[in-house]
């Protein structure tokens, strides 16, 4: 039975309306009929219908008329044309004009009914694929922040309960996650948002100019200093100091940092005179500085005063649900900006995207979409046009259960043992998978013997001593 869809008949023979109201009304659905093209047109006008019926031959107007205004009223209206005079180029030409299908009379009654059934499921999955998008964007998008998983939701709810504190705030998480955008979102949601939001890049400034960007300095307090300068921490007064890549300052700018949370005053460079300031602070690193306190490399007693409330960014490989939300937003922000028509990315472009790991985070998938906006041949973007740096494929490895490991962090030390097991354990995963399940043609992918393939898989995934394996194999 239908699901109570309204159907507007337009025919102008009486026997055949009455005909498609009882054929159509016995499997529920909700019709209404009308004579010509002109009563068909006051009638879309009042209502939207699911579905429209309409004849070629109308006697007044053309029900290829009465398509286009129903596509122009209501463009998600379905319309299905009926007619025994109709030719093959009518037919295409409908069909043009966006009329779902084309049925010649005298047509079969359940096929008919088959054709309307088949259009209005259609069309109700459009309309449940457009409520789910609007609902998505409802929630999708925090500041600007584009991410429904779990843990960027998780971040969004630390977000509101922070923003409106005077707080400080470290955001820890790997380069290109978005932490600025997140100090960004925190400083807008804040009693502080209309007041200063300073971004510093704690290691892109030299150490010999550090102290006087941060605090300022007064005239002729060293050569070259001309005239007196005010400091970042004074331009954001009032405001925040978002101040980034923080793990990065050098001891003797940490003391001096200290001094200035701990007291909201400082004395710019060569000068006598302290300046009170009411900033609030939010701090971010890819660093582990937890570790950096143990070797001694950032003081603990600062790391105490900005590490009030921790935020921990996940990666993107953490968060594969929003690669596409984040991959389609990036395709319309770079159509848009370099003028090109990309409608979408295709769905194996898509399945190629989700299977990557993405080492450099959002920031390298947004480099990664504009290339490929730039670049693409097509209004939709293929897989040969995601071009992925080897550099990145080659850095960067995989373990069994997604770990990942980079090769850069010997210099801070790293279980090999571990690794090794996680790689080992990904190649007989993926040997499996490609030999499905055969443990003998798994062996011989790996160039293993079948003994030693199983005593390794069995370290990985203990065996149920009750199976056949030469029955499974």
């Amino acid at each position: 039975m239908a699901d109570g869809h309204s159907i507007l008949v337009v025919d102008d023979e009486l026997s055949m309306r009455q005909f498609l109201e009882m054929l159509l009304a016995k499997r529920g659905y909700k019709v209404n009929f009308v004579k010509n093209g002109k009563q068909a047109l006051g009638s879309i006008k009042q209502k939207k219908y699911d579905l429209v019926l309409t004849d070629i031959r109308l006697g007044d107007i053309t029900g290829l008329d009465v398509l286009r205004a129903v596509k122009k009223k209501h463009p998600d209206t379905v319309v299905i044309m009926i007619s025994a005079y109709a030719t093959t180029e009518i037919a295409v030409e409908a069909m043009n004009e966006g009329a779902y299908d084309f049925v010649p009379k005298p047509f079969d009654n359940n096929e008919l009914c088959a054709t309307i059934a088949k259009a209005l499921e259609l069309l109700t999955l459009e309309q449940e694929k457009a409520y789910r998008s609007t609902e998505l964007k409802n929630h999708l998008h925090f500041s600007r922040i584009i991410g429904d998983s779990p843990g960027m939701q998780a971040i969004y709810q630390r977000i509101r309960q922070i923003g409106p504190t005077k707080t400080n705030v470290l955001i820890t998480g790997e380069s290109g996650t978005g932490k600025e955008l997140i100090a960004q979102a925190i400083h807008d949601n804040s009693e502080r948002k209309d007041r200063p939001f300073v971004v510093v890049n704690c290691g892109g400034i030299p150490d010999t100019l550090i102290e006087s960007e941060f605090f300022g300095h007064v005239k002729g307090a060293f050569t070259g200093a001309v005239a007196d300068k005010q400091g970042l921490f004074e331009a954001a007064n009032t405001g925040t100091i978002f101040l980034d890549e923080i793990g990065e300052l050098s001891t003797f700018l940490q003391v001096k940092l200290l001094r200035a949370v701990q007291e909201t005053r400082f004395k710019p460079v060569g000068g006598t005179r302290e300046i009170d300031v009411n900033v609030r602070i939010i701090s971010a690193t890819n660093k582990k500085l937890e570790q950096e306190v143990i070797d001694g490399n950032f003081r603990e007693d600062l790391f105490f005063r900005l590490n009030v409330i921790p935020i921990k960014v996940p990666p993107l490989r953490d968060r594969r649900g929003d690669v596409e939300l984040l991959a389609a937003h990036f395709v319309e922000k770079y159509s848009a900006k370099l003028g090109r028509d990309i409608a979408k990315l295709s769905s194996y472009a898509i399945d190629f995207l989700n299977k990557y790991s993405f080492p450099g985070n959002v920031r390298e998938l947004e480099n990664l979409i504009e290339r490929s906006v730039a670049l693409s041949s097509t209004n939709i973007i293929l897989p040969e046009s995601l071009t992925i740096s080897s550099y990145k494929r080659r850095r960067w490895i995989e373990g069994i259960k997604g770990e990942r490991y980079d090769i850069e962090d010997v210099a801070s030390g790293v279980d090999l043992d571990k690794i090794m097991v996680g790689i080992e354990g990904a190649y007989i995963r993926k040997a499996m998978e490609t030999a499905r399940g055969n443990k003998s043609k798994a062996a011989e992918l790996l160039n293993l013997s079948l003994r030693s393939f199983r005593y390794r898989l069995d370290k990985i995934e203990p065996q149920d001593d009750t199976i056949d394996e030469k029955a499974a194999d």
